[in-house]
């Protein structure tokens, strides 16, 4: 598989899966914060997943801000874009800096 046909067959179900996950790991972010402030705790067998969630809204927070910086420069939104790879992921980060390579 080349990597165009990665991107065709792919990157679709990657955006579809990952927003979701990313909805569902800002939720139970949400509920450790609640469960902090009223002095409650989590079911046990949710902490690994508390710790995946931490990983990847660390990572994808990253990725957002990078590409806000990067936006601009690509006649893109910087804020609607920065939204999108939050959401995405690291697909929207390649199809940023894919987008220049397409123009020539």
């Amino acid at each position: 598989m080349n990597l165009k046909e990665i991107k065709t067959k792919l990157f679709p179900i990657v955006k579809f899966i990952s927003i979701p996950l990313i909805t569902s790991g800002v939720g139970l972010e949400l509920w450790n914060i609640q469960t902090v402030i009223t002095n409650s705790q989590l079911p046990v067998f949710l902490n690994p997943a508390l710790i995946l969630a931490h990983v990847a809204l660390s990572a994808h927070f990253l990725e957002s801000i990078i590409a806000a910086y990067y936006a601009p420069s690509k006649d893109k939104i910087a804020f609607q874009y920065a939204v999108y790879t939050f959401f995405v992921g690291t697909v929207g980060l390649i199809e940023l800096f894919d987008h220049d390579a397409q123009k020539d």
